[in-house]
């Protein structure tokens, strides 16, 4: 008799719900992870510390406020990384404080140590400087994350040349910094920064900026990166980056050389698989350190599993909850229901984007027609009141059957207002619903109702013409 009947191995978002969902299914659960990292990247160097970090830096630069009071209007005029930090600190504890209660009250037996492989049934934990135990288990569920992924032809040093998970050990708020990769970790990171008085250059190969969201959304953000006095550096390629006693000099391709403090490589994520012993199992990692699952997220081995990051796309912690409690499911032989296709996504930058559906290119590309309502914050009472003058919503509508194919947010809270549009999307709501609808008064929700109108106006125009 095995000693689990789940092991799971990491304590991350999918980890946890895997190991939760299988514990409520009956079954005897293990989850292995180092001591120092319950909650896993995402609790300890990631999402929760980066998005803590978001909160206090609008707090303090008094950044939302400066619509209303003025542009030097701030809450503190020197801001450390202390102020940063103390924040971060308290809501970290406060989340692996919650895991660790959850974990418990679900009878989940938590083993502290690295996980790997010495058989495709049999896990080895080893806690520092202990003795190796081995456990057994019947099914057993990969949820290892990944880490920032490292250029080989460039030396991290922790303090002048960082990737994503060093920032919450800088020792000092820096004047200047040169960001290399403009996809969402970059770009959140920019926008933080600029908004603490950094002097951001944000270098990409690429022609644009988070490609995957809209493009007058991501044009919007652009503006006030760059009202915040961040440069962009398009189609450039970094050479090299030179470390010198006071800060780095990074050398373009181009020939150009950009002085800063610290440097910060947002390179992709590379999956941590590498000191799992996967060979002991009868699986590979790709180059990535990615592994690769069915429908069920069951490995090229029957019996184990892998959920989260490690599986590559869409890699966001609200997506890993849902693939751990479904893996956990298959694993049990539990029916469960699958993933619902429309997700949201959200891009934790100052100002906020958060979108769901298609994009006004891809339903162009595609060849499906599409009418467009906007409505803008600065419209709105609720809008005034909070001093976002620049927010907006955009509604992306089937002049066929009225059906919502797109809802793109960007400003205070788009985070949480998308999420009224996915509802009805996903209930196959059209937009009538939204016109008929009663939002509260004043507030954020009530764009949707001025957004809706706009379209429908402009159907109506078409048909008046056409009919």
């Amino acid at each position: 008799m095995s000693d689990f009947d789940v092991i799971v191995l990491g304590s991350g978002p999918g980890g946890q719900r895997a190991a939760i969902a299988a514990a409520k299914l009956g079954r005897r659960v293990a989850i292995v992870d180092r001591r120092t990292m319950i909650g896993g990247v995402c609790i300890n160097t990631g999402t929760i510390p980066s998005k803590t970090l978001r909160e206090a830096v609008l707090y303090l630069t008094g950044l939302n406020q400066r619509e209303l009071y003025g542009q030097s209007y701030r809450v503190k005029d020197e801001i450390t990384v202390a102020d940063l930090g103390m924040r971060t600190r308290h809501v970290i504890g406060r989340e692996i404080d919650v895991i660790r209660s959850q974990l418990a009250r679900n009878h989940v037996t938590v083993l502290p140590g690295h996980g790997r492989f010495l058989a495709p049934d049999t896990i080895g934990v080893a806690g520092e400087g202990e003795r190796e135990q081995k456990i057994t288990a019947d099914r057993i569920v990969i949820a290892t994350g990944t880490r920032p992924a490292r250029p080989e032809t460039v030396e991290f040093d922790e303090r002048t040349v960082i990737d994503s998970d060093g920032i919450i050990g800088l020792d000092r708020v820096p004047e200047s910094m040169v960001v290399v990769g403009a996809g969402v970790i970059g770009i959140e990171y920019a926008s933080m920064f600029a908004a603490l008085g950094t002097k951001v250059t944000v270098i990409e190969r690429r022609d644009r900026m988070l490609e995957f969201a809209d493009l007058e959304i991501v044009e919007a953000l652009k503006y006030h990166l760059r009202d915040l006095a961040v440069t962009f550096r398009f189609r450039e390629t970094v050479a090299s980056v030179e470390r010198h006693e006071r800060g780095a000099v990074t050398v373009l391709e181009s020939g150009k050389r950009i002085p800063a403090d610290c440097v910060m490589y947002s390179a992709g994520r590379q999956g941590m698989t590498d000191s799992l012993g996967l060979e002991a199992a009868g699986l590979a990692a790709d180059r990535r350190g990615r592994i690769e699952v069915d429908a069920d997220y069951r490995t090229a081995v029957p019996h184990i599993y892998a959920v989260g990051d490690v599986i590559g796309f869409p890699s966001l912690a609200a997506t890993s909850m849902e693939q751990g409690r479904l893996a956990a499911h298959h694993a049990c032989g539990e029916p469960v229901a699958e993933i619902h296709e429309l997700q949201p996504i959200g891009i934790y930058t100052i100002p906020e984007i958060s979108f769901v559906g298609r994009t006004e290119d891809e339903l162009t590309e595609a060849k499906v027609p599409f009418e467009v309502g906007v409505s803008r914050y600065r419209e709105l009472a609720r809008g005034q009141i909070i001093g976002d003058s620049y927010g907006m919503l955009k509604l992306l509508v089937s002049p066929d059957d009225r059906s919502l194919l797109g809802v793109h947010v960007f400003g205070t809270g788009a985070t949480e207002l998308v999420h009224i549009g996915q509802t009805v999307m996903g209930l196959g709501g059209t937009v009538d619903y939204l016109v008929n609808a009663v939002f509260n008064y004043p507030t954020l929700a009530e764009s949707y109702k001025v957004a809706a109108l706009d379209a429908m106006n402009k159907m109506r125009r078409m048909a008046r013409l056409t009919g």
